[in-house]
């Protein structure tokens, strides 16, 4: 038995997940991961208990909840390929918004009154701002990008309607791994930049694609803001401390405020790797925007929140490291 208060953490043995478990920890939550493991690993449950299951699942989440009886719930279980999305938008409202409906209900039935919700930079869509900020218009441009939007819609009036208070994180590009290496990011099939050019730093997985270089941006490739994993899951944690004392429905981005091209990225991973990272030029992949750049001015003062390892040469020594301790 333990006296620390619990958390349900949806997607908990994922990426991001997995990061968040272990900040709560840290901070004297005890977190519960309920995840599916259709993404998650059950090597990346260290901090508290594994429940497993699907978001989808109203018996299985009411089961989960009743037994560990949290104080608040972290959602961070979705589908999350903008080009799976585009090709094929029914997985997406399913699992993403049926699932959001499915963990509300649950919550709203336990009585549970605080919830942060990690939503996603793609809810703006296009934009020519140099930097976006939570009062910019959203627009997503792909299916994934509508299921979060919607996603924060139905969690803002479910907490109006029924009692509570919400944030929704819409985070920019997390990269990086736990500076202590004991987690990191692994999926199949590997979606983000920053692993595939580590992996082509190890001259695996044939080679690497960049997917578009006449983009308007100052080298034609997409421009985007990196926020280190570590840095992402303290903003969980201060949202949480923020409902402590604030009512009512927030919206923060989470990003470093700054944007590296693809190619800058590459160049970059050249210096701290070594290897010469060869690349061919792709097509661009469908809804994939041109610049996304996050103003992170509210959070630095609402959320008390500040990065600390996003800049770019600690993004990619930690995700290197643990690129390197994952080859056996």
């Amino acid at each position: 038995m333990t006296d620390r208060a619990a958390v349900l953490v949806t997607g908990g043995a994922g990426y991001i997940g997995s990061h968040v478990c272990k900040a709560l920890s840290a901070r004297g939550y005890l977190p519960v991961a309920f995840d599916n493991l259709i993404y998650g690993h059950e090597w990346a449950v260290k901090w508290g208990p594994l429940e497993v299951g699907d978001i989808t699942d109203g018996a299985a989440l009411s089961d989960a909840i009743a037994r560990h009886r949290p104080v608040a719930v972290v959602h961070l279980a979705a589908f999350a390929y903008v080009g799976e999305s585009v090709e094929d938008p029914e997985k997406y409202y399913r699992n993403n918004l049926l699932g959001m409906l499915t963990l509300l209900s649950a919550v709203r039935g336990a009585d549970i009154r605080k919830f942060v919700f990690s939503s996603s930079c793609v809810v703006y869509g296009e934009t020519d701002s140099d930097t976006i900020s939570e009062d910019h218009s959203c627009d997503p441009v792909n299916p994934y990008g509508n299921t979060k939007y919607g996603g924060e819609r139905m969690m803002r009036d479910f907490m109006q309607a029924y009692g509570g208070s919400s944030v929704a994180l819409r985070y920019f590009n997390a990269a990086g791994a736990d500076p202590a290496g004991e987690i990191g990011e692994e999926h199949d099939p590997e979606p983000h930049l920053i692993p595939r050019v580590l992996d082509a730093a190890l001259d695996k997985d044939g080679g690497l694609t960049v997917f578009g270089e006449n983009y308007e941006t100052p080298d034609g490739t997409c421009v985007r803001d990196y926020i280190h994993v570590t840095d992402l899951a303290d903003g969980h944690v201060k949202a949480l401390d923020m409902l402590d004392d604030a009512s009512g429905q927030h919206v923060f981005n989470l990003g470093a405020g700054r944007g590296v091209s693809v190619l800058e990225m590459i160049d970059a991973a050249r210096r701290v790797t070594g290897a010469d990272i060869p690349y061919d030029v792709g097509a661009r992949r469908p809804g994939d925007p041109a610049r996304l750049i996050a103003d992170t001015t509210l959070a630095r003062g609402m959320l008390k929140w500040e990065p600390g390892f996003s800049d770019i040469d600690t993004i990619l020594e930690t995700a290197w490291r643990w690129t390197q301790s994952r080859q056996d």
